[in-house]
This record gives structure tokens, C-alpha cells and sequence, in this order.
């Protein structure tokens, strides 16, 4: 006996719609192949947060907050400061979400914003340290999924790096032992402004930003994240399905280009 949940024959005909369309160059909801659903950004939503920002990319809905506190640095990294990244899928944004400790597609999402912050060295670690080896500036960045209608990752990407631009730290020293608040703020240090693009193959046709219902059809995904210079930093690969060298190369062209629109759209909202 299959282990695989039959579909409900409404179910099958819909996906067998979703997949029909994209063959012929179209989609569920009258977007092309490399067409991005509506992208709505807004910043500065959570009082008490050092930066936040919300992304509506379609219906999907993720909100990041970051919270910036004093700790110590990690043993090997003495010389900079600390970075997290955690991601809740929260129970309400989604019926196949549920409460308790992170599922895999939590720690995948986390995980894949990290990398695109860290790899391209986004964050000045080195000027978060205020004692070298003992006191150092903790950022953390919390991204929280509320309406879920397909990839998550794009928008948790765009909603964080919107969130880091959007922060401001206090002004810190240490005198002694003791951690002194200077008074004023300055904004959280930042080289770099990594973007994520994701691209869906369903059957042999390439999309990108896959919908809920595009996702639930797809045979691989593929996530390039793009520096500010057009650099690839990060890439994440899903599903049980591959990609050929050409559809990778495709993709990652396409990347360069849908990257750079979105920073746009992120650093104009995230400045005001």
C-alpha cells in the first residue's frame, strides 16, 4: 500500500491545469514564466525592534525583526560579532504548519537567508566587536511566516536584508568591564545587500517565484542569492528532481537581473 496521500480528484485537476498552462508559457494567475508576483514592502513596523520590516510578495506575507543585544563572540571568531537567523512557520499562515520546534522547512528557510547575509559578508562582523574576545554585538534576525502562498524564501530574503538596512544600534563603548550606551543611535553596518531569486521547474519549464500551487507541482527548486556587484553568494537546491548545466546557467542569468530590481525596490523602501 502507497504511503502517498491520494489527492482529491478536484485536487488533480487543478494541478493538471497548473502544469498544462506553464507548458504552454503561462500561469495560474496570468503572470510569464519570469514574472514576479506584486511585491508591496513596508519597514519600521515593530517599536521595539532595533530594525523590522514586512514583505507581501502576492499573498504570501513574512514579517523580520532584528534585535541587536550585547554577548560574547564565538571561540574561534574572537574578532567579530555574532549573527542568527531563526524562521517560524507561524500555525496560522498555513494549514500544513504546526506548532512546536522548528520543521525542516523552517530550518531550511533560516538556513537559506543566513547563508545569502553571511557569504556575502553583508554585515561588518568586525566593527560589532566592542572588547576582542570577550564583548561583541549579537544580531538577530527573526523572520516570521504569516500568510503562506509560495516561496517563503524570497520574500524572508527580501523582509531581512529591508529589516538590516531599516536598523539602528545604539552607541556603544566599553569602560572596564562595563558595556557603556553612549547615547544617540547609527545604523547597523552593512557592506553588502544580498537578494535571493527562486525559480521552479515544473515539468520541463522553468519559472520564477513559484506560487503555492506552482510549488505543490514542481519536480525541483532552485534558489540563487546575488550580491550588490551581480555575484552569486549563496545557492540552494529542492526537490527530488535536478537541473541541467543550461537551466542552471538560464536561471542564474535571470537572477542577476530579478536581484537587482528587488534591491531596488528593498532599498527604496527600507531609506524612506
Amino acid at each position: 500500500m502507497s504511503a502517498t496521500p491520494q489527492l482529491p480528484p478536484v485536487a488533480k485537476l487543478e494541478q493538471k491545469t497548473v502544469i498544462d498552462l506553464v507548458a504552454k508559457g503561462k500561469r495560474i494567475d496570468e503572470r510569464g514564466p519570469e514574472s514576479y508576483r506584486p511585491i508591496q514592502i513596508q519597514v519600521g513596523l515593530i517599536e521595539k525592534a532595533n530594525g523590522s520590516a514586512q514583505v507581501h510578495l502576492g499573498k504570501s506575507k513574512v514579517l523580520a525583526g532584528i534585535k541587536v543585544q550585547i554577548g560574547t563572540p564565538f571561540p574561534d571568531t574572537p574578532d567579530e560579532g555574532v549573527l542568527t537567523v531563526n524562521a517560524e512557520l507561524v500555525p496560522l499562515a498555513s494549514p500544513s504548519f504546526e506548532a512546536g520546534p522548528p520543521s525542516e522547512a523552517a530550518i531550511e528557510l533560516s538556513r537559506v537567508v543566513d547563508r545569502g547575509i553571511r557569504e556575502s559578508k553583508a554585515l561588518d562582523m568586525k566593527s560589532l566587536v566592542l572588547q576582542k574576545g570577550k564583548t561583541v554585538q549579537v544580531v538577530y534576525v527573526d523572520i516570521y511566516v504569516l500568510d503562506h502562498d509560495g516561496n517563503l524564501i524570497d520574500a524572508a530574503s527580501m523582509a531581512a536584508l529591508a529589516a538590516l538596512v531599516n536598523s539602528k544600534v545604539s552607541k556603544m563603548e566599553v569602560k572596564g568591564d562595563e558595556v557603556i550606551n553612549k547615547g544617540g543611535h547609527h545604523q547597523l553596518p552593512l557592506n553588502n545587500y544580498p537578494v535571493a531569486v527562486t525559480f521552479a521547474k515544473v515539468d520541463r519549464t522553468i519559472i520564477v517565484d513559484p506560487s503555492l500551487e506552482e510549488e505543490q507541482v514542481m519536480n525541483a527548486r532552485l534558489t540563487v542569492t546575488i550580491d550588490k556587484n551581480g555575484d552569486i553568494c549563496a545557492m540552494q537546491k529542492g526537490g527530488l528532481y535536478g537541473f541541467t548545466p543550461d537551466e542552471v546557467r538560464k536561471a542564474v542569468h535571470m537572477a542577476v537581473g530579478k536581484a537587482a530590481e528587488n534591491r531596488a525596490r528593498i532599498m527604496a523602501a527600507a531609506k524612506g
